[in-house]
This record gives structure tokens, C-alpha cells and sequence, in this order.
């Protein structure tokens, strides 16, 4: 079995307000992958995500190429050990 990771990433462009979150999500859901996206007050987005880093690294270039209209210029991204495993993958407000 593949070793687990979370990654948690802040999305920095246009990705409020253009469907990123929904975008997220569908990607999240076809790999498999479980945490959370949610819009922060300064305009970017949070993602937290778990899986096998292979499927992380595959979301985010997922949303480099297929998050029209949405466009992010930056990815701040951390890997870190899974503190509380969550079960599904959640559009957090």
C-alpha cells in the first residue's frame, strides 16, 4: 500500500468566485483523495488533501490545466504528516 500524505496548499490567483472549490472537489473526488477546500478573506484558497503523493502532485497539475476560468498564478505548498485522517472531500465556506 502507498504511504499517505496530507498536503496543504494555498491557491493565489483568480479562484474565488469562478468555481476552483467545485473544480477541486471533482478533481479530489476521481483520484480518491480525502480533505477540504475553502475560501480564505484575502482572496485565495485553501486545499488540504490526502492520499498517496503521486495522486497529490496529479490534483495540482489538474488544477494548473483544467480550472477554467479559474487562474492561479501560485501554489504555497507544504507536505505533512496525517495528524486525523478524514473520511470524504468537503467545499468548506
Amino acid at each position: 500500500m502507498a504511504e499517505l500524505f496530507e498536503m496543504h496548499v494555498i491557491a493565489k490567483g483568480k479562484v474565488q468566485g469562478v468555481f476552483f472549490r467545485a473544480t477541486t472537489k471533482k478533481h479530489a473526488d476521481q483520484l480518491g483523495l480525502f480533505g477540504s477546500v475553502k475560501n480564505l478573506s484575502d482572496g485565495s484558497v485553501e486545499i488540504i488533501a490526502q492520499g498517496p503523493k503521486e495522486k497529490l502532485e496529479e490534483l495540482l497539475r489538474l488544477l494548473k490545466v483544467d480550472a477554467h476560468p479559474a487562474s492561479v498564478y501560485e501554489f504555497d505548498l507544504h507536505y505533512r504528516p496525517i495528524h486525523q485522517k478524514k473520511e470524504s472531500f468537503l467545499i468548506l465556506r
